[in-house]
């Protein structure tokens, strides 16, 4: 049996290393950016793509959202309160050309300016902002990292401020301030309680003194309140109208 030459083989392997280099498959959310001798040709996929071998290179480019989650960062807000603030940015990969050439690393380059907008905006925002304004602060943040990495073929879709911590010492300020707040409330609901209740109070003395009679019916209501069924004590209201000639002495009331 004649053997096969040693040259032959070394062909084969030779043949099938620039075949696989040749031939690549891309996925449905990858594209190649293709250079030849350097150039910038094409960015092609997905499917199956064609290459010169050694004159062509190729760089894969995930076109899948990335959420990139930024290190938590020390700002300082605009009425000097010190915090500590983490969020996450949700980007993705619209030009694969821009996002290879225009950027060395598009993924550190985004993560870095989503780290310096985060302080630059938070740092010229008021605490009370931060806390309950947090959809303006987020939607202002995307705005502005988006038309930064816009020239990276890069894409901000979306950025949320996860947490916000405050020290302890300002805990406790707000916590008092609550209380306080909660406080003040409470009063003010007691106010308005009490004058309500003068206000229907003094509506019932006038419809009584305009008709003496409702008097009289008021304290039979009275009795029947007070009355129980082991009480052994009964009390009889006066008529007001039988207490008038001895409230009046020489033709004057008796008002002491």
């Amino acid at each position: 049996m004649q053997q096969i030459p040693v040259i032959t083989l070394v062909i084969v392997f030779l043949f099938l290393i620039i075949l696989s280099n040749a031939i690549k498959i891309l996925r449905e959310y990858e594209r190649g950016v293709v250079f030849r001798l350097g150039r910038l040709i094409a960015a092609k996929g997905p499917g199956l793509i064609f290459l010169i071998p050694i004159i062509d290179k190729m760089v894969r480019v995930s076109l899948r959202t990335v959420v990139l989650d930024v290190p938590p960062q020390d700002v300082i807000t605009q009425d000097n309160v010190s915090i500590k603030v983490n969020a996450v940015v949700y980007f993705r990969v619209i030009d694969p050309r821009n996002a290879i050439v225009q950027v060395e690393n598009f993924l550190a380059a985004t993560s870095q300016i989503s780290q310096t907008t985060l302080r630059s905006v938070l740092g010229q925002s008021e605490l009370d902002d931060l806390l309950s304004q947090r959809e303006k602060i987020n939607h202002k943040l995307q705005q502005i990292i988006d038309a930064n990495t816009e020239p990276w073929g890069v894409k901000v879709t979306n950025v949320e401020v996860k947490q916000i911590d405050l020290p302890q010492e300002m805990q406790r300020a707000m916590a008092k301030q609550a209380e306080a707040e909660r406080e003040r409330r409470s009063k003010v609901i007691a106010a308005e309680g009490e004058y309500q209740a003068s206000q229907r109070l003094s509506d019932a003395a006038r419809i009584l003194s305009d008709q003496p009679s409702a008097l009289t019916l008021r304290y039979l209501q009275t009795l029947r309140e007070i009355a129980t069924e082991k009480n052994s004590t009964t009390i009889f209201p006066v008529p007001i109208d039988l207490l008038k000639p001895f409230l009046k002495t020489d033709g004057k009331e008796i008002t002491g």
